[in-house]
């Protein structure tokens, strides 16, 4: 099978009406789109977001901070609905100019501090609190080894394969065969990692964890899009044996309710405030 030939043009131009699934919010310029402030919770730690993979990394590690008793870290989540381009507001635009989820603001430092990406944002809260993080050179720098791996291999797994293979409008076959070598190649780095190890960066529970489970974990529980056979993730064993350990964590549980506007009613909290959020949900 071959696909359709493309002939790029000399320059290219932009068509409203490409993009598929997300051509109402995909351009080509950066900046606002329209005039709207972010609400104001009453913690010090304001979050702004939506319970995609990249978004649930930080509320897992905030319910994590708070399960540890590390209370200065309670904070409110507000939803940020991408598919509306409530990314493109003034307010949001001037915490995070590149409009992107998730993005923090932290009201305890004067002037407050903004933070965004999701990685510099776990970074970030680890320093803060002094947990999640190791402390000894070699282990730290083990730990943001494997950080900014799921920082650099996400694009690969979301924006390449899970847009072609879910997203796209049309089905094509190169595309489709080049993201999944790709995706099962970082599958089998991840099991092999783990098949001498409990935890992502050794015996310890860390932000790499926080971060690499939400997009691999979603795969291999047939929650990303509906690849999980298509990948054969049963291939990876110790995968799934970190997926499910992980997934039980009750921090885990919480965290990837919070800022979730589809699915079961029981495991969505759309804004979070305080624990008493979580009353009544599947957690």
């Amino acid at each position: 099978m071959s696909d359709a030939i493309y002939h790029p043009p000399k320059v290219w131009t932009w068509d409203q009406e490409s993009g598929g699934k997300f051509a109402k919010i995909n351009r080509p310029i950066a900046g606002a789109t329209h005039d709207k402030e972010l609400p104001v919770g009453e913690h010090m730690l304001q979050l702004y977001s939506l319970a995609t993979p990249n978004g649930v990394k930080v509320t897992i590690l905030l319910e994590e901070l708070l399960e540890s008793g590390i209370t200065d870290a309670e904070y409110d989540a507000f939803l940020i609905d991408i598919s509306e381009g409530e990314q493109f507001s003034s307010g949001f635009v001037e915490l995070n100019p590149n409009s992107k989820i998730p993005a923090l603001l932290d009201r305890s430092t004067q002037p407050p501090t903004r933070v965004f990406e999701s990685g510099s944002i776990l970074l970030y809260l680890a320093e803060k609190f002094g947990a999640f993080l190791p402390t000894t050179p070699a282990q730290r720098t083990e730990t943001l080894n494997w950080l900014f791996w799921q920082m650099g291999a996400a694009p690969f797994l979301g924006g390449g394969f899970g847009h072609f293979y879910a997203y796209a409008p049309d089905k094509y076959e190169y595309p489709i065969n080049r993201y999944t070598m790709e995706v099962k190649r970082q599958f089998d780095v991840l099991n092999r990692q783990l098949a001498a190890n409990r935890y992502i960066a050794g015996d310890t529970y860390t932000i790499a964890d926080m971060a690499i489970w939400p997009w691999y974990g979603a795969v291999v529980n047939n929650e990303a899009y509906d690849a999980a056979e298509f990948l054969q993730v049963q291939e990876y064993e110790h995968v799934l044996r970190w997926v499910k350990e992980i997934g039980e964590r009750p921090a885990v549980k919480r965290g990837r309710m919070v800022n979730r506007a589809w699915g079961d009613e029981n495991e969505q909290v759309r804004e979070r405030h305080s624990a008493a959020d979580f009353a009544g949900k599947n957690c």
